[in-house]
C-alpha cells in the first residue's frame, strides 16, 4: 500500500481538535490546536538539534497540508 505522507485525522471524544498523522519517518500525530506531538516510534536522530529543525519543518508542512485539504473542502 503507498500511504501518503500526511493524513487528517479526528476523534468524536475531542471534537475541536484537528489531528495530522505523519505516515513517514519520523512517524507521528499532530494537534494542530496546540501543536502537541506524540511521535510513533523511537526516534533514531543523534543530533537534537538536527531533530528539531526536522520536526519545526514538519510541523509546517503538516500545517500546509491541513489549510489545503480544508480549502478544497470549502470549495464544494
Amino acid at each position: 500500500m503507498n500511504l501518503p505522507k500526511f493524513l487528517t485525522a479526528d476523534n468524536t471524544d475531542n471534537p475541536d481538535d484537528n489531528f495530522i498523522v505523519h505516515t513517514e519517518y519520523p512517524r507521528f500525530i499532530i494537534n494542530l490546536i496546540d501543536d502537541e506531538i506524540e511521535f510513533l516510534e523511537d526516534i533514531t536522530v543523534s543530533d537534537q538539534e538536527e531533530l528539531t529543525l526536522m520536526t519545526a519543518e514538519l510541523i509546517d508542512e503538516a500545517s500546509a497540508f491541513y489549510d489545503k485539504e480544508v480549502a478544497r473542502y470549502q470549495e464544494d
